[in-house]
């Protein structure tokens, strides 16, 4: 068989039409037929190399909406017909001792499924099925994507945290991640704070579930937080008064990333001390906190927003990411 996809096959290069042949379908894989794919900043990422990792041609796509097509032998959780998702992980070695403790998202040989691994923007793609999540019947297929990259991103911490329903938390930037971030935990019983540089966001974000905003060009605004957040989350890929943050934190606070800043992060050890406060950061989550997540969001009725694109328009979408555009996630559609 042949399956078609949409790859990159230099850096920075524009997505042309690329088949290739998969092989026989491994014991534990899956093969899902692909219906929608959201477009993270990752795939812009790994197209354009930024972390020198990226092997080509690049098939971009990790934030999959289908139908089981095909299953291994040794599949017995999932069915042919039956809609999934596969997110920012295709396969981990479940031998080691994080996949044995559960954190398969840890696994230092886990797979990426858009490096060394052709992704989503094709017609089929394929995964081990420990990566592969039933949709819960109340999710809309259309717009659960993004919960596989840039939702369960916001929600690991949640878990990690362990962020209590009375905990008040900062969320800073009100984007593509930081749009379900306000969501999650507002609905988690978190009273909600939102920071972002524009100013007309604040309605947006106040309807999202954030019961403040700050208008963080103002340095002063922040300044005035001192001493207000069990945990702030930074959902942005920036370099920012970092200081000014972790002052905002009660004592046992968290500046916790999920951007990834340009920059080393410089703060002063005596500003984390005297609070016994700490900086951290948790990639995507283990299979099972995004079962978790996927109930969550069923339960609570969430959904990321979405604008739509054809397939054949991958290009003009990913440009559209690339300029920042989107309110707030791009999923391709068939």
């Amino acid at each position: 068989m042949t399956i078609h996809a949409y790859a990159a096959k230099e850096v920075g290069g524009k997505l042309e039409p690329f088949d290739y042949e998969p092989g026989s379908l491994g014991l534990e894989e899956v093969e899902i037929e692909v219906k929608y794919c959201g477009i993270c900043h990752s795939d812009i990422m790994i197209v354009d190399d930024e972390i020198g990792i990226s092997q080509y041609p690049v098939v971009p796509g990790h934030e999959v909406i289908g139908t089981v097509n095909a299953v291994g032998e040794g599949v017995q959780n999932l069915q042919i017909g039956q809609q999934v998702g596969l997110g920012w992980l295709s396969h981990s070695c479940m031998s080691c001792e994080w996949c044995l403790a559960g954190d398969h998202n840890l696994c230092q040989s886990a797979q990426p499924t858009i490096i060394g691994h052709y992704g989503g923007f094709a017609d089929k793609v394929r995964a081990h099925h420990k990566w592969v999540f039933p949709l819960p019947d109340a999710l809309n297929p259309q717009t659960a994507g993004p919960l596989f990259c840039g939702g369960i991103t916001v929600f690991n911490p949640i878990v990690q945290l362990n962020i209590k329903g009375s905990d008040r938390v900062g969320i800073i930037g009100v984007g593509g991640l930081g749009h379900m971030a306000i969501q999650f935990l507002s609905a988690w019983g978190c009273e909600v704070t939102a920071f972002s540089t524009s100013a007309d966001k604040e309605a947006e974000a106040r309807n999202l579930g954030a019961d403040h905003f700050v208008n963080s060009s103002n340095p002063t605004a922040i300044k005035e937080l001192t001493n207000s957040f069990d945990v702030i989350l930074s959902t942005v890929n920036a370099d920012l008064d970092w200081e000014s943050y972790v002052a905002a934190l009660r004592p046992r606070g968290c500046l916790h990333f999920l951007g990834i800043t340009p920059h080393p992060i410089a703060v002063q050890m005596i500003s984390l001390l005297l609070g016994q406060k700490s900086i951290s950061a948790s990639p995507v989550g283990s299979p099972s906190v995004v079962e978790q997540m996927l109930n969550f969001v069923a339960r609570k009725q969430l959904q990321p927003m979405v604008e739509f694109y054809p397939f054949e328009q991958v290009n003009e979408a990913m440009d559209r990411l690339r300029e920042g555009k989107p309110r707030y996630r791009i999923v391709l559609q068939r």
